[in-house]
């Protein structure tokens, strides 16, 4: 029997994990939480509104009053291309570890995964690539997190909102109801609005602090949350009322989403089958006739057709996304 070269196993390994990376990108639709493009406009907007007020990013200033509590050595590695952007995903993400910290850790899991390859194949490209990807895995997970947090704060934002109604109801001012929601509810809702409470009672202006909720929690919910607390602010009104509806289309707009996924889920499903059939089917192959694949990758024509059938299967994934995203 011939054995199946380690080369191929890897490079099996490779187009698996390409493929599923691939296809879980395009097809994984949140029931809560806003896709990357809508957070760039937000913060785009962000940037314009400080920009016509003529004050500087709240995020550019805490991170200079970040950066001067530091040692030289840790500032230097803090303003490193991208720091900045990892440091607010960080913060987004809940957690309060720095920045070159999460880079440091996928450097030292990159060199030992590695490291080990090399010294089990001796395949320093093979070794290579394994380290490439090892090394973002702690940036993937903190983008899980944040993702996650994301979802749950708009989750409870409802609720939040509902308890801010009765408050005002019951005589308190604005800012209470900020703390009160902090004080009655738990997970991200109450931490974020106990900054926004705790921005506003250090002697921050409404509008700063809002803008500053914005930038934590960038997302269409938020931002409607944010631009109906301002409006009020200068035109006046019944801001119960508003929140009230603002509530209202927020778990209506929820419903509208759970919907959606659900309607969605027989197209996701075909997908994934889709994309798992040539990977079971080599497998099935390997099982039943395992003179057949050393034969084909031994062959120079039966690599390209192996690469060719690898590039049309993302041809492939890339056109699925663009049927379900048209679909949802």
């Amino acid at each position: 029997m011939n054995q199946i070269p380690s080369e191929f196993i890897l490079a099996f390994l490779g187009m698996v994990f390409v493929a599923v990376f691939l296809l879980s990108q395009g097809l994984v639709v949140p029931v809560f939480g806003e896709a990357s493009k809508v957070r760039k406009r937000i913060r785009s907007r962000l940037d314009r509104l400080e920009h016509a007020s003529n004050q500087p990013n709240m995020q550019s200033v805490l991170r200079r009053k970040y950066l001067k509590r530091l040692s030289p050595i840790e500032a230097a590695l803090e303003q490193l291309p991208f720091m900045e952007r990892l440091a607010q995903m960080i913060e987004q993400a809940g957690h309060e570890y720095r920045a070159y910290r999460v880079l440091m850790l996928g450097l030292l899991l990159a060199v030992g995964a590695g490291l080990c390859l090399w010294f089990l194949l001796k395949l320093w490209w093979a070794a290579l690539i394994l380290a490439s990807v090892v090394f973002w895995l702690p940036v993937l997970k903190v983008a899980s997190d944040r993702n996650k947090r994301f979802a749950a704060f708009e989750e409870g934002l409802p609720d939040a909102l509902d308890a801010m109604c009765r408050a005002l109801r019951a005589g308190h001012p604005f800012n209470e109801t900020l703390n009160l929601v902090a004080e009655e509810h738990k997970g991200p809702v109450a931490h974020e609005f106990g900054l926004t409470f705790a921005d506003i009672n250090y002697g921050n202006d409404v509008r700063r602090a809002m803008l500053g909720l914005l930038e934590r929690m960038p997302s269409m919910t938020v931002m409607m949350l944010v631009t109906s607390i301002l409006i009020h602010r200068e035109t006046g009104g019944n801001l119960t009322e508003v929140l009230e509806r603002l509530s209202g289309l927020i778990r209506g707009r929820f419903r509208f989403q759970r919907k959606v996924k659900t309607l969605s889920a027989e197209g996701r499903m075909s997908a994934w089958v889709l994309v798992s059939i040539p990977f079971i089917l080599t497998i099935m192959i390997i099982l039943t006739t395992p003179d057949y694949i050393p034969r084909l990758i031994k062959e120079h024509i039966g690599q390209q057709l192996v690469m060719a059938a690898f590039l049309a299967m993302l041809l492939g994934i890339y056109w699925i996304r663009r049927i379900i995203r048209i679909q949802v």
